[in-house]
């Protein structure tokens, strides 16, 4: 199975994966988090450099939604560009949207004492050395999977064609 994020590379498919990870909890019980809470929330966001994971959605979108009307419209490429590129800007801000609803979530979880521990961590120089190595570790651990999928599949194949063999198909 692939999984293909428009435009958004690893890193964005890492944060849409971890964001489609988040909304699938669905919501904890409906106790509203404090602002206090949301606040602690994102600056544990921070400290783990989740936020910049957010960086390359709006473009992503607006990129793609570019490009889909490109094909058709070729001659208005230099129009699509401008509008793309003041929508980026334009819409740039929206990026804390994303990021508030992700603190909110963290809130519901988690006690502020709770996510002031693991701020403290993500700030000590392990927390750093995690924080600045993961991205890495992410990347080599997508691409190594991605491998291992493949001949996972070859090794799925050729036992179902001996398994289909010894039952008298051919496949």
């Amino acid at each position: 199975m692939t999984i293909t994020i428009i435009t958004l590379g690893r890193r964005g498919a890492a944060a849409a994966l971890a964001l489609g990870w988040l909304v699938c909890m669905g919501p904890a019980a409906a106790q509203q988090p404090s602002p206090s809470a949301i606040a602690t929330a994102k600056e544990l966001l921070a400290a783990k450099g989740a936020t910049t994971m957010f960086d390359p959605l709006i473009p992503g979108v607006v990129e793609s939604t570019k490009n889909a009307f490109l094909p058709t419209n070729p001659g208005l490429f230099k129009e699509f560009n401008e509008v793309a590129t003041r929508l980026r800007t334009e819409l740039a801000p929206r990026r804390n949207e994303i990021i508030d609803e992700i603190a909110r979530f963290y809130a519901q979880r988690f006690t502020e004492a709770e996510m002031k521990e693991v701020t403290a961590f993500y700030k000590s120089p392990v927390g750093k050395k995690f924080v600045a190595e993961e991205p890495a570790v992410i990347d080599q651990g997508l691409s190594r999977a991605e491998e291992w999928s493949k001949k996972m599949a070859d090794e799925v194949m050729t036992r179902f064609r001996a398994e289909m063999k010894k039952k008298g198909h051919d496949l």
